[in-house]
């Protein structure tokens, strides 16, 4: 199967707040041992998916050793969230979830040097979002990846961005494409 196990309702989610971040029209499911995350290049612009046969499409690759059952939910151009004055709020791709832990991920093949910046302050806005919802409780281990298929290997002034993060929304964020599942 070529995106893992779908499920689509065919609508896109108008936010009321809180939203529900399990209710996207784009859900996959993998038990793959390994399987990408991929986000075409607009246009038009298509949410994110779950890929298990196309490594060359893949910009994050899932390490899942232990073949647990992983969610993947699509959030871009898929939900929407809305600011305090009722405009359109910028969402991270999508998220995985499994057992305890709720993984949010931005995905990206940019090569201008303030992708970092860029991807992080959407993540801390789609995590905020997500915090105010009763789902965030269920969640015990709470990740953020930035993905970046032109740049693989983890760098050591990252630690610092990682670090404030961590401090700022209390998700441990790791900036590479590789997401391995404990």
């Amino acid at each position: 199967m070529r995106y893992g196990k779908r499920k689509r309702s065919g609508k896109k989610e108008e936010a009321t707040s809180p939203i529900n971040f399990f209710d996207s029209a784009y859900q996959y499911s993998s038990t793959k041992s390994r399987f990408g995350l991929c986000d075409d290049e607009p246009p038009p612009h298509k949410p994110a998916y779950l890929d298990e046969i196309d490594g060359k499409k893949w910009i994050a690759v899932v390490d899942n050793y232990y073949q647990r059952n992983i969610l993947f939910v699509a959030l871009d151009n898929s939900i929407v969230l809305r600011k305090p004055d009722g405009k359109k709020d910028r969402c991270s791709d999508g998220l995985l979830a499994y057992d305890s832990t709720v993984i949010f991920v931005e995905l990206t093949t940019g090569s201008n040097k303030n992708w970092k910046n860029d991807k992080d302050e959407q993540l801390r806005i789609t995590i905020k979002h997500f915090e105010n919802t009763k789902e965030a409780d269920l969640y015990k281990v709470k990740k953020a990846y930035i993905a970046n298929s032109n740049s693989r290997i983890f760098r050591p002034s990252y630690i610092i961005k990682m670090d404030k993060f961590l401090n700022d929304t209390g998700y441990d964020l790791r900036i590479e494409n590789r997401i391995v599942l404990e």
